[in-house]
């Protein structure tokens, strides 16, 4: 079996966030695990990572995001982009991936997936976490 690229286990990571919200919202109930597995055909730490990460992370991760749009907050927004704001936040604060990685690969997932108002948006507050909260770290 082959490897993912990131790019496609980006794409992986957004659909398992979106069905976990998809979860939430309806009140049902559903193992990390499983949705996991039923959208990853090898096993991908990267993917676990990612997806562990933004779950444990999640309330932070939508302070920060309503902290950044301007008369928005995330729960407005659609699944689909929900799912990609968070998981581009979480990539940019808490992983080693190269910040313009995390924001190029959540707006062009934002691009393909949503329109162009939400992909704009997208890369206005990663940006904006980036500039106020990575660059101020280093």
């Amino acid at each position: 079996m082959e490897q993912l690229n990131r790019s496609e286990a980006r794409k992986i990571i957004m659909t398992i966030l979106y069905q976990i919200i998809v979860y939430e919202k309806n009140k049902m109930i559903y193992e990390v695990e499983e949705v996991i597995k039923e959208n990853l055909e090898i096993d991908n730490e990267f993917v676990k990572d990612i997806v562990y990460g933004v779950l444990t992370y999640q309330n932070d991760i939508d302070n920060i995001a309503n902290k950044y749009m301007k008369s928005w907050t995330i729960d407005r927004l659609g699944n689909t982009d929900m799912a990609i704001l968070r998981m581009g936040i979480y990539e940019l604060l808490y992983t080693k991936t190269p910040s313009v990685v995390c924001i190029n690969e959540a707006v062009e997932l934002a691009k393909t997936y949503s329109d162009d108002e939400v992909a704009k948006m997208i890369n206005a507050v990663l940006d904006k976490v980036y500039h106020e909260m990575v660059l101020n770290e280093r």
